[in-house]
């Protein structure tokens, strides 16, 4: 039986074998020019040049003397102009070379084949370097631009979404539910608030791990560039060369970086992620109580059975998406800080799937997101739920008689509403019987389960400072 010509398959979005690549891609192609491997590569080739022009600086090493600024601006031009195709053309010399850093270096050279002043000393692109010496650096700057350009301004439109409904819903009062029962009232303001200030200080932290590199030859010592030039003080031009790139600068290491930074940037993220989760399904939770409704598009289908079905689809898929993301960010940080005696090559396979972990993350935050922008407040459910729970007024009542000395308060109130129902009758009836001040009693015979809700208001109209937000944008430090 022939396979239909299922072996002659080219990649699309519809073969791709990742639904980030097919079903998902408009949502998450905006990593792609960083994370993808035409991203490594055009990195490799920033690394290779920027080199070469930091050689020339050095002046012990008078075989490449300082470039003139036409051979800069055309190696600088190699970088922010290098395309698709010049990536494609890297594919094709790797084909012969079964090696993908050799085959910038050789791509290098024929670019610069025709300019003589580089052409001259172009056997010193990739001069005293191993390959992951080009590798981490180009692995540090991918995650440096994605996490600058692409993943932590979602982090923060996130962010800033709980804000806007931390204020838009801080008088709106809630019932609180501890253990699935009803709790004290909050307000539904004040909920969301506690997840935008808990998304802010962990990317707050995510924004401070200190991306690193390292630049020191095939074991980590120099070897071979204090062979070709002794009196050169290798170590300090390796820290000022990476620290030139915005990256900090790692002394010890043996071939390759050993990664640590990496495990602590993804398990970090690990927990946004985790805070996200834990998001959505409280408003899961909401919708199904009906304290939200969702609004409607024409045209789309909630259900392919039930016509009457509307779905929380995207958190749903932010909830799917961040558990992928966190189970090959969470393989990531365990795998990456180990590696065999000075390397072995288990690092350089995983480290190719940092876009699809990163993937799947900024496809939940997107989903996330849209999901936020068709909830609608059900202020009808909410109050039904409050009017219900009268039997929340047990523990301001049971604290206030505690400040007068009245004997056995929580006992008493205990007797009064557990397993009973209560209303607002019998609670009221409750009150006119305690021997309390009047004022006490008066203030306690005015509480209802809409107004007893605490500082939860001022708590939700308070975010912006609390998440570090002005005007709606973060504060927080971007420089990776």
């Amino acid at each position: 039986m022939g396979d239909g010509g299922l072996s002659d398959f080219e990649l699309s979005s519809l073969t791709a074998l990742s639904p980030l690549d097919g079903r998902y891609w408009n949502k998450v192609k905006d990593l792609a020019p960083f994370l993808s491997e035409y991203g490594l590569i055009r990195f490799r080739v920033l690394v290779e040049i920027k080199w070469l022009m930091m050689l020339s600086q050095i002046p012990e090493i008078t075989e490449v003397p300082c470039f003139s600024n036409e051979a800069r601006h055309y190696m600088l031009d190699l970088i922010d102009g290098f395309s698709e195709s010049d990536a494609l053309e890297v594919k094709k010399i790797e084909r012969v070379t079964n090696h993908d850093v050799k085959a910038v270096e050789y791509f290098l050279k024929e670019k610069c084949q025709d300019q003589p002043e580089i052409s001259k000393v172009s056997e010193f692109f990739h001069f005293a370097c191993t390959s992951e010496d080009i590798n981490n650096l180009a692995h540090a700057l991918m995650l440096k631009e994605s996490l600058k350009t692409v993943v932590l301004p979602a982090m923060n439109e996130l962010i800033g979404a709980m804000c806007k409904m931390s204020k838009a819903y801080a008088d709106i009062p809630m019932l609180s539910r501890t253990h699935g029962q009803p709790a004290s009232p909050t307000t539904l303001g004040k909920e969301m608030a506690i997840f935008a200030v808990r998304l802010s200080k962990e990317r707050q932290r995510i924004s401070q791990v200190q991306l690193m590199g390292k630049f020191a030859g095939a074991v980590g010592n120099y070897n071979a560039h204090l062979v070709a030039y002794p009196q050169v003080n290798w170590p300090q031009i390796a820290e000022d060369f990476v620290k030139s790139l915005g990256l900090g600068f790692n002394p010890y290491v043996t071939q390759i970086e050993p990664h640590d930074y990496i495990a602590s940037l993804f398990h970090s993220i690990v927990q946004f992620n985790n805070i996200l989760v834990d998001f959505d399904r409280d408003i899961w939770g909401y919708i199904s109580l009906g304290y939200f409704k969702q609004i409607t598009k024409a045209g789309e289908i909630g259900s392919s059975t039930m016509p009457h079905k509307v779905n929380p689809i995207d958190f749903e898929n932010s909830e799917g998406n961040l558990g992928k993301a966190n189970a090959g960010l969470s393989f990531l940080s365990m795998k990456l800080p180990i590696s065999r005696w000075q390397r072995d090559l288990t690092d350089s396979t995983v480290l190719r799937s940092m876009g699809e972990a990163l993937g799947h993350s900024l496809l939940a935050y997107r989903s996330t997101l849209q999901g936020i922008t068709k909830l609608q407040v059900n202020e009808t459910r909410l109050h039904e739920d409050l009017n219900q729970s009268w039997e929340v007024l047990a523990e301001p009542i049971q604290t206030v008689m505690r400040r007068y000395g009245v004997a056995e308060p929580y006992e008493k109130l205990k007797e009064l509403t557990r397993g009973r129902a209560v209303t607002k009758e019998s609670m009221r009836e409750f009150i006119q019987g305690l021997e309390l001040p009047e004022e006490a009693k008066s203030n306690l015979l005015e509480l209802t389960p809409h107004t007893y809700i605490g500082a939860a208001a001022e708590l939700a109209r308070s975010v912006d400072v609390a998440a570090n937000l002005v005007n709606g944008v973060s504060e927080l430090n971007t420089s990776n």
